[in-house]
């Protein structure tokens, strides 16, 4: 799945593909709220491999009857080439490496203190996120998530000028909150000021 067919999903431009996905993911993570990733797995494995079983069986019931001989129903999908190239296992590996290595660069600098601002604004993260962990677990951060994914982007292309227009007001009061408490606080002025 490339990135444009993503957009697409999360921009609900065929509603019926969008509906199945999304609904599909949010049944799997309430599924998960309810019982174990190890029986959730099971349970869909199960549900699938009945609905294959069974329309086999049928299709051979049905070719028995007519005498006819179509083949095996899921012949097409069985002759498919299903295995991942090399070039893409690398490019991949080399985008997820490339990512935990800044990851950790940045958690290295962040825990190190090479900027006092930035470490203070992690410590101040972090510390809400202690609130946010004692309200949510992580799975119901993940439903949530992901229910923002599929209705912020088409909230936001409907209502694009008042949201901008409000995140502009609430940009330009945080940096004036950030400004005087630099310029109060001694040791806190930003290197390149």
């Amino acid at each position: 799945m490339d990135a444009k067919q993503v957009v697409d999903l999360l921009y609900w431009r065929d509603v019926k593909s969008t509906g199945a996905v999304f609904g599909a993911i949010l049944l799997l993570l309430l599924s998960l709220t309810m019982c174990s990733i190890v029986s959730v797995c099971s349970y869909i494995g199960l549900a699938l491999l009945s609905v294959t079983i069974c329309f086999r069986i049928y299709k051979g019931i049905l070719q028995a009857i007519q005498k006819s001989d179509e083949g095996h129903p899921f012949k097409q999908y069985l002759d498919q080439e299903v295995a991942l190239s090399e070039d893409m296992v690398h490019k991949y590996s080399d985008l997820a490496l490339n990512k935990i290595n800044k990851s950790i660069a940045d958690l290295r600098r962040l825990f190190l203190v090479e900027d006092l601002v930035d470490s203070i604004k992690f410590a101040v993260l972090m510390w809400i996120l202690t609130y946010v962990g004692a309200l949510f677990n992580g799975l119901t951060l993940v439903i949530l998530a992901v229910v923002a994914a599929f209705s912020c982007p088409i909230i936001y292309e409907k209502h694009q000028g008042q949201i901008d227009h409000y995140l502009a007001l609430v940009n330009n009061q945080i940096k004036d909150i950030v400004g005087k408490i630099q310029a109060k606080v001694p040791g806190m002025k930003r290197k390149s000021e």
